[in-house]
């Protein structure tokens, strides 16, 4: 169930952004009176799920069958279908081709413009109705668990994160993380005092190479339910119970008991629970992935959370700057993905579907399908053929140089960039399929 649930929103996120995005493009086509033959939402290789071609028009809406994206197929333009029979005929005046560069270039750029306003959009949306809710790091008194590589920078479980450098750090997140990471040094209060830790030029390399991230809240391990026919069930885990004791340990928080047991895959395990005040001693055998089956108590459950409310006049500027730290931030951390242990991290369609949360929630729904927008608009802006960012490019180009690229340079530059597009699309996805056997 988790599962179908988890897919069922990255299809229906998906959904919402090809169509957003391909829609700027036929809009602005459909403005300056360019031919669009197609609007597809996934690919269409072979056979179509769905097609429809209204009376009087000259598009045909359709639905493929491989969900990896969508398409517009616009008159007289070199794109993804690879239709070249188009351009050996004289150009017509609905053509792309026909039109001039600065009519193009909006029309290749409308795409990753509609996905950043949709994404400014739903943060404005999600500000008003929800507002910003956290939960503040000093008010978790037990502090953080750290992963190994953040404990090698100097970090040690139990610490209260206070400031990296002269940035005070409020709440838990990726801007917290990135000040952290671009920090000389962070300030922590350790058993009542304030402590210095300097910081390696290379955290996040050792972050990424430790595939254990940086660090969670210390938060116990709870039991919220037990998934039916799960190892917690055949153990006798209910809901409600409170972890104890895991194995030889006493320490009993959250990411030290997931560790535990993903360190013994098939193994029997002996844990002590606190049930309804009585401690209660089982055995339980993790399965292959490390899991028992449950799903615990969330942190919102423990700890207070603080929530800043915005008029619907204030959430549009906020809306707007959170778009723009996102843009920025995911920018900044584009310089990781050329190092050996960017790459290896990596994630395809598996590692998007897993941020996805299990049960529903509308609030975490929408802001994932924010950032994915963010992220979308941000890579088709690459200069690489068979992306916007390769067409704005030749345009570019075009209006600089006043020199039109040849077409056979588009078609080749457009099979060179689809060639290296589809071998990326196949190693992201082999590196999720790899995580799911390690």
């Amino acid at each position: 169930m988790a599962f179908i649930v988890t897919l069922l929103q990255f299809l229906l996120s998906l959904t919402i952004l090809v169509v957003i995005h391909e829609f700027g493009h036929f809009l602005l086509a459909r403005l300056f009176k360019i031919r669009v033959e197609k609007f597809y939402v996934f690919f269409n290789p072979w056979f179509s799920l769905f097609k429809y071609k209204p009376k009087n028009c000259d598009t045909t809406f359709g639905i493929g069958w491989l969900p990896v994206g969508g398409y517009v197929k616009i008159a007289g333009m070199i794109d993804e279908s690879m239709d070249t029979e188009q351009m050996k005929h004289p150009v017509q005046d609905w053509e792309f081709r026909s039109k001039p560069a600065w009519q193009r270039f909006l029309v290749m750029i409308a795409g990753v413009t509609f996905n950043f306003i949709l994404a400014i959009i739903i943060y404005s949306a999600i500000s008003f109705h929800y507002g910003d809710q956290y939960i503040a790091m000093q008010d978790v008194k037990t502090g953080m668990e750290f992963s190994p590589a953040a404990k090698k920078a100097g970090f040690r479980d139990g610490d209260i994160l206070l400031r990296a450098d002269d940035t005070h750090l409020e709440a838990f997140n990726e801007e917290t993380f990135r000040a952290i990471i671009n920090a000389e040094q962070v300030t922590v209060l350790r058993d009542g005092k304030e402590v210095s830790l300097n910081m390696p030029d290379d955290l996040m390399q050792q972050i990424m190479q430790g595939n254990k991230g940086f660090a969670n809240f210390r938060v116990p391990f709870v039991v919220d339910s037990v998934i039916a026919g799960s190892r917690a069930e055949m153990a006798g885990l209910k809901a409600k119970d409170s972890i104890i004791s895991v194995g030889d340990s006493t320490s009993a928080y959250m990411a030290h008991c997931i560790d535990v047991f993903s360190q013994h895959k098939n193994l029997n395990l002996n844990i002590t629970v606190m049930r309804a005040g009585v401690p209660v001693h089982l055995q339980i055998t993790p399965d292959h992935d490390g899991k028992i089956g449950v799903y615990m108590k969330r942190i919102n459950k423990f700890y207070p959370v603080r929530t800043k409310k915005y008029t619907f006049w204030e959430s549009i500027p906020h809306g707007i700057q959170r778009g723009v730290k996102k843009l920025t931030g995911y920018a900044s951390d584009m310089k990781y993905v050329f190092t050996q242990e960017g790459a290896q991290n990596l994630g395809g369609f598996i590692s998007i579907g897993r941020l996805f949360p299990y049960p529903f929630d509308a609030e975490i729904f929408w802001e994932m399908t924010a950032y994915i927008s963010i992220i979308l608009a941000f890579i088709n802006l690459l200069p690489i053929p068979g992306l916007d960012g390769g067409h704005i490019m030749f345009v570019l180009y075009e209006m600089i140089t006043r020199k039109k690229p040849s077409q056979k340079a588009l078609i080749r530059a457009q099979m060179i960039g689809m060639f290296l597009l589809f071998m990326l699309l196949i190693y992201v996805n082999m590196n999720d399929v790899f995580r799911l056997f390690n």
